[in-house]
């Protein structure tokens, strides 16, 4: 099976089990978590919170200003959202959890409106 099989074998499985979500929220999740395994100091299995909140980072260091608005699109507009992509690719066999891990887990970790607006650090030129 190629990769391109593979994808669309994973992303039927997925719309099979009603996904809700863009297919790009499912990618981001995935490549979130290598996002955040990059930044510890040895991989390890990480919780819900510290999952959203890498989200959060990535999506901001990505998509800058219009991060909020680009998970949105994807249907993604609470860290709720983020548990269910998360479950989602559990019930596939791309991510796996620990006795524990709990889609609740990733309950009101911050609210989406104030997580993507004062906190963006801007890149370009400083006037001063």
């Amino acid at each position: 099976m190629n990769e391109l099989q593979f994808a669309d074998d994973v992303m039927a499985r997925i719309r099979a089990r009603g996904g809700r979500y863009d297919e790009r929220a499912y990618l981001f999740v995935l490549a979130t978590v290598e996002f955040l395994q990059a930044r510890l100091p040895v991989r390890r299995h990480v919780s819900g919170a510290e999952l959203a909140v890498a989200c959060r980072d990535l999506a901001l260091a990505q998509f800058g200003l219009l991060a909020r608005q680009v998970l949105e699109h994807w249907g993604v507009t609470r860290t709720e959202d983020l548990g269910r992509v998360v479950f989602t690719l559990v019930e596939v066999g791309l991510l796996v959890t620990q006795p524990g891990d709990r889609e609740e887990d990733f309950a009101g970790v911050y609210d989406f409106q104030e997580a993507f607006s004062d906190t963006y650090a801007w890149q370009g030129v400083r006037r001063g």
